[in-house]
C-alpha cells in the first residue's frame, strides 16, 4: 500500500531542496528520519515535517507499523515564484526571483 503527504508552497529552492531528498529516497522511514534530523540544511528540517506527516498518515489512515514503512520516492517540484525587484547604477533595476517548492513524499510497506 502506498500513503503519501504533500506540502505546497514551501520557501526554499527546488534545487536546494532536490540535495536532501536524494539523500532519503530509498531509504527505510527510521534512516531517513535519522537523516533529516541530523542535516544541517534548512531542506531537511522541511522534508523531515513532511515525512512526519505521511508517517501519521500511515499509521493512523491505514493502521501500517511505521518499522515496516520505506520510502518509495521523495519529489520535489517547482512552486509559484515570487518576483521582487531591487534598485541597480543609473535608475535600473534587477529582477530577483524568490523561488518556492512543493514536496510529496510517497511510503510504501513492500507488500
Amino acid at each position: 500500500m502506498e500513503v503519501q503527504a504533500i506540502t505546497k508552497n514551501v520557501r526554499i529552492s527546488p534545487e536546494k531542496a532536490r540535495q536532501v531528498s536524494r539523500l532519503i529516497q530509498g531509504k527505510p522511514v527510521t534512516e531517513a528520519l535519522a537523516i533529516t534530523d541530523l542535516s544541517p540544511r534548512k531542506a531537511a528540517r522541511l522534508l523531515g515535517k513532511t515525512l512526519r506527516s505521511a508517517i501519521a498518515n500511515a499509521e493512523n489512515n491505514h493502521d501500517l507499523k511505521r518499522e515496516a514503512l520505506e520510502i518509495k520516492s521523495a519529489l520535489v517540484g517547482p512552486g509559484p515564484i515570487i518576483k521582487r525587484f531591487r534598485p541597480r547604477a543609473r535608475g535600473s533595476a534587477g529582477r530577483i526571483q524568490k523561488r518556492t517548492s512543493h514536496f510529496t513524499i510517497i511510503l510504501t510497506d513492500n507488500q
